[in-house]
């Protein structure tokens, strides 16, 4: 994976698209490392911070729609059979992992691909179900650029404020310390938006 160091090393808009797209398949690539530090230079005039918003979303759309045709086409076996295989354990992918974005997928229905986009874990596995149970695909595509594009614009905004104060040597560490707090903030309003859809909709039945 030295290929991929050196893209991190070296975050222009085609290496951004690239590592995103690898993130949205089954290559752990930490999204944290790409976008935050790609508007971290963006602060510094190298880059356009909105160009790496784009580019990054882009390239998330583009690796969940591989994972989708994955779902969709090859079918359960297969993918389960990949995820149990050498190759996919060096991925960092087992069986577990793709039961566990299946059950996400299935309990919250097609909003899932949104909502997923923003908690780890299941972030670039979501769309493996969306692909299996058929989802149709402007739809998935529509959900996925919005998620994808909401936690590409945080990372984007985080990498920016630590602009003003994080010397650059000592950036990845603060991403690591802050990418903590970030992820379970999300994951708690993600929870809450969860339960308020989950009331609202006994509710109007309870009403009907």
């Amino acid at each position: 994976m030295n290929w991929i160091t050196t893209l991190l090393g070296n975050l222009t808009y085609p290496a951004i698209f690239l590592l995103m797209l690898l993130e949205s398949t089954v290559v752990p690539v930490p999204s944290e490392l790409v976008v935050s530090p790609a508007a971290y230079h963006a602060a510094g005039g190298h880059l356009n911070v909105w160009l790496v918003i784009l580019f990054a979303t882009i390239g998330a759309d583009v690796g969940a729609t591989i994972n989708y045709v994955a779902g969709y086409y090859l079918g359960r076996p297969i993918i389960y059979k990949f995820a149990n295989s050498r190759l996919g354990h060096l991925c960092l992918l087992n069986q577990e992992k793709v039961e566990k974005s299946e059950k996400y997928f299935y309990d919250h229905g097609v909003a899932a691909t949104l909502t997923g986009r923003l908690i780890p874990g299941i972030r670039h596995l979501i769309s493996i179900p969306a692909g299996l149970s058929k989802m149709p695909y402007l739809k998935f595509l529509l959900y996925t650029t919005i998620g994808a594009g909401v936690w590409h614009s945080i990372l984007a905004g985080l990498g920016w404020y630590l602009h003003s104060f994080v010397p650059e040597n000592e950036l990845n560490d603060r991403l690591m310390e802050y990418g903590d707090y970030i992820k379970w903030t999300i994951i708690g309003l993600v929870v809450l938006a969860i339960a308020y859809f989950v009331i609202r909709h006994y509710w109007k039945k309870r009403k009907q």
